[in-house]
């Protein structure tokens, strides 16, 4: 990274980066109040709270959103006549799965190898710590050029919606002329990225009843109805052969023109075991940012401990569909749900209940802004030109944004490269994208009030 005073500033305050994600990270906020006390997502509000009133911020408040969690709102003014950027993050983080699976504690930053693992330090709280960053570094150099809002989500992975809707009851709140999404990532370390599509999804449970109650399955197995062979029989029309997604009536041929995904490197990214093969077909940049995917998240059966010799009288899924960009979210939903019931074996009463959905998303790449970011990470990342990737996870409130604020620009960065392993055990962040990214968004805040 060439010497400019935000760049060195940015290197000066890494290690009380490090201190403050640390804390950030040991708050256990998972948005699932049964899963986990909702005491640790309050912590994790106030906390960054508490960071923003240090910075300056007016307005800071913890807003109760309609899905029951908190978002954290500030604002920070700058020069008179300045224009307004918007900048997300989320504090929540996804459970931590397997905690025994982790090399290290989930909720305890550590470094290894170069990296910082913990549960959120890549998705999405080193999102927070990187808009801190930007904004350090502008102050320590003449000041931050902009208005700045900020906000930090408390469900966006849980996909209730809390912060969609109360954006939409306070339309006023959000309002700016640039949002940057910290919620992204590089297509890999050092290779500086926008994110320009997203994937939409829907979220459904499948209930498949069969019975009256559970059978001895060798007094009735044979004629009794299995309502999780018919559930599995349900799942498995989802795919074809080639395991590629097959929901009747969803295309499932767009392509992807942009940034390539070499397919051996996307089986060093994904973990892919030696010998086993990708599934689908087209580009690997097509089957995960141009075509929609299914995915069982889970099933409510027996496990294998324990069970019993019965014919299952009741079983239930649940189900994941991704869906590219053109397709409207809702749509796809009445789709998956016609394929599910018309797929049902054997007359079994099947029910589908949607309990979370979020639009795709495209962006105008064309924009003043995105030349503004062009700019500064070309200076964050010397010799590298900014790429255009696309991204097969959703994020909701982008759509929603771009719908109350059709004339803001929105750009999509952050810290979610693919060796962070977000969702996964081990999740981490690469201290080194976390400097430079700051870098880039402070230089980018300073080149787009300039423009």
């Amino acid at each position: 990274m060439s010497s400019n005073p935000v760049a060195e500033t940015v290197s000066s305050l890494m290690p009380r980066a490090k201190e403050e994600l640390t804390a950030l990270v040991a708050f256990k906020s998972v948005a699932d109040f049964d899963q986990f006390p909702r005491s640790e997502s309050v912590g994790a509000a106030n906390w960054i709270a508490s960071a923003l009133r240090a910075e300056g911020f007016q307005d800071v408040d913890l807003l109760d959103t309609p899905d029951g969690t908190q978002s954290v709102y500030g604002c920070l003014p700058g020069p008179e006549g300045a224009k307004t950027v918007l900048l997300y993050a989320h504090y929540d983080v996804q459970p931590p799965l397997d905690e025994a699976a982790w090399a290290t504690p989930p909720f305890e930053l550590t470094e290894r190898d170069g990296r910082w693992y913990g549960r959120g330090a890549a998705d999405c709280k080193g999102g927070v710590l990187m808009h801190l960053l930007a904004l350090r570094a502008l102050k320590a150099d003449g000041g931050v050029p902009v208005h700045v809002k900020f906000i930090a989500e408390g469900s966006e992975e849980q996909g209730t919606g809390g912060l969609e809707r109360y954006a939409e009851q306070h339309p006023e709140l959000l309002a700016a002329d640039t949002i940057v999404i910290g919620d992204a990532g590089n297509f890999r370390v050092g290779l500086p990225t926008v994110t320009s599509t997203l994937r939409g999804m829907t979220l459904v449970r499948v209930k498949v009843d069969t019975l009256e109650g559970n059978l001895h399955s060798g007094q009735f197995g044979g004629a009794a109805p299995d309502a999780l062979a018919a559930l599995i029989r349900v799942l498995d029309s989802l795919r074809a052969e080639d395991g590629s997604t097959t929901v009747d009536g969803l295309a499932s041929d767009s392509a992807w023109e942009g940034l390539a995904y070499d397919e051996e490197q996307f089986r060093r990214d994904a973990r892919v075991l030696d010998g086993v093969e990708l599934i689908g077909s087209g580009s690997v940049a097509d089957r995960i940012w141009a075509r929609p995917a299914v995915t069982v998240l889970g099933i409510d059966c027996p496990p294998v401990v324990g069970a019993t010799p019965s014919v299952q009288a009741s079983a239930r899924a649940l189900v994941s569909l991704r869906v590219p960009p053109g397709v409207d979210a809702g749509e796809a939903t009445k789709l998956l749900q016609a394929h599910v019931e018309s797929r049902t074996p054997w007359g079994a009463r099947v029910a589908v209940e949607q309990i979370g959905q979020g639009q795709a998303f495209r962006a105008d790449t064309t924009s003043p802004a995105y030349q503004a970011m062009a700019d500064a990470m070309a200076v964050a990342y010397p010799g590298e030109e900014m790429q255009y990737a696309g991204q097969g996870g959703s994020i909701p409130l982008c759509n929603t944004l771009a719908a109350l604020y059709p004339r803001a620009e929105i750009l999509l960065i952050g810290l979610s490269e693919p060796e962070a392993q977000i969702h996964a055990v081990n999740e981490s962040v690469s201290p080194e994208e976390l400097e430079r990214l700051s870098v880039a968004e402070a230089l980018f805040l300073r080149n787009y009030a300039a423009g």
